[in-house]
């Protein structure tokens, strides 16, 4: 039985060892570049970085953003269960039922957001 983990205890080694490797090299070879204050500035395709960086996202952007992969995630589901579905009717409405009730519950997810406006872009 132990000669089964043979492979997977090779594999974490050797990617281990190669994280350690590139780790170390990176150390080593990232001391003889030369610095100064010019190469230590960030980068803006040539323009001196004046002012702030990014502006700032409205937390509407990344609530909708959840949200989106929130329903997203309910095909993932579906679709298996769409797919089979021919054969898994045999077991009666248990199958319709359960995945009514699946749907059931993102409908009232998707109530719940919007009576709170989380789909509001005026707010």
């Amino acid at each position: 039985m132990p000669e089964h983990y043979l492979p997977v205890l090779l594999q974490i080694l050797v990617a281990a060892g190669f994280a350690a490797f590139v780790l170390i090299a990176s150390v080593i070879f990232g001391r003889s570049a030369r610095r100064n204050a010019t190469k230590d500035i960030p980068y803006e395709c040539g323009m001196l970085p004046v002012g702030e960086g990014a502006p700032r996202f409205s937390v509407k952007f990344y609530l909708v953003a959840m949200l989106f992969v929130l329903f997203d995630i309910e095909v993932v589901f579906m679709y298996p269960w769409a797919l089979q579905f021919r054969d898994l009717i045999t077991e009666g409405p248990v199958v319709l039922a359960s995945m009514a009730g699946f749907a059931g519950i993102l409908v009232v997810a998707y109530v719940y957001a919007l009576k709170k406006g989380a789909l509001d872009w005026k707010n």
